[in-house]
């Protein structure tokens, strides 16, 4: 059974949709409640299963950044082809996609909104050890080890917590464990993004949104994209109240408006209609 899903009016027509990228070793259905809030405020929304994510576990060890990043301009620029307005907006690995196609499609991305943009593995809640992780990676223990999911699952809310460790558990919305090698391909693809030279070529209007507290990635992250991208239209949010997954934890609301709103204030073509003359 496939985990894509996409949300399309059935009773009028758009030209605007949200292309949106979930997070490493996740699935669309944590991007399910935004994709419907953004479909309530008229957008059309389409996520998609990253390679090596999904129903065959084993792919994960197989997929390569560069594959990430193929599947990510692939679909852009076949929504591109059927709607004028088209946003790309993600969380963790996915908000690196996000913003790693407005850098290739300069001049078409109408905008960005960037969630918990991982370019370092610097949070609170990793390990002592975790300064030894970039040798691991450089060896053959890649292949062999996994970096086990643990509390507190990037959420705050504790409520919220128990039910996604439940669902974690029957492996119902993405893997439970980070393996090495997928850590391997997140870190080069965001020494790649992080280029002073990659970022410069950014210049759609962006948000980023990322929490003082991450417990995967701290806010240096989105300080080194806002810093280093060309977008005159640019903002940087800093949440005071929520850990890595913004879109479950105790800001949720805000972050769905204020992406919402963004979008709305950026799309292109319903401004041209607006100043068409009767």
């Amino acid at each position: 059974m496939s985990l894509d899903f996409e949300l399309i009016h059935k009773d009028r027509t758009t030209s605007r949709a949200v292309l949106l990228f979930h997070g490493m070793t996740g699935s669309p259905y944590e991007m399910k409640k935004y994709g419907h809030f953004l479909y309530s405020a008229g957008y059309d929304v389409y996520c998609d299963c990253l390679p090596g994510h999904g129903d065959k576990v084993a792919d994960i060890y197989t997929v390569t950044y560069q594959d990430w990043l193929n599947f990510a301009y692939e679909r852009f620029k076949y929504l591109k082809s059927k709607y004028d307005d088209v946003f790309t907006s993600g969380v963790c690995l996915g908000a690196v996609l996000a913003i790693a196609v407005a850098e290739k499609f300069p001049d078409e991305v109408s905008g960005v909104v960037a969630l918990s943009t991982t370019l370092f593995l610097d949070g609170w809640r990793l390990p002592w050890y975790k300064i030894f992780i970039p040798i691991a990676l450089a060896t053959l223990i890649r292949f062999y080890y996994t970096y086990p999911e643990c509390e507190p699952h990037g959420i705050k809310n504790e409520r919220t917590r128990k039910v996604v460790a439940m669902l974690l558990e029957k492996s119902d919305v993405g893997m439970n464990d980070f393996p090495m090698t997928c850590i391997f391909e997140l870190l080069k693809l965001s020494r790649k993004v992080r280029n002073k030279n990659f970022l410069k070529r950014i210049k759609a209007p962006i948000i980023l949104i990322h929490s003082k507290y991450d417990d995967l990635t701290s806010p240096k992250s989105a300080y080194v994209v806002y810093d280093g991208i060309s977008s005159k239209d640019k903002k940087l949010i800093i949440l005071n109240d929520s850990y890595h997954m913004v879109l479950y934890d105790n800001e949720k609301e805000f972050v769905f408006h204020t992406a919402a709103d963004f979008f709305d204030a950026h799309c292109k073509s319903e401004a041209e209609k607006e100043c068409v003359p009767c």
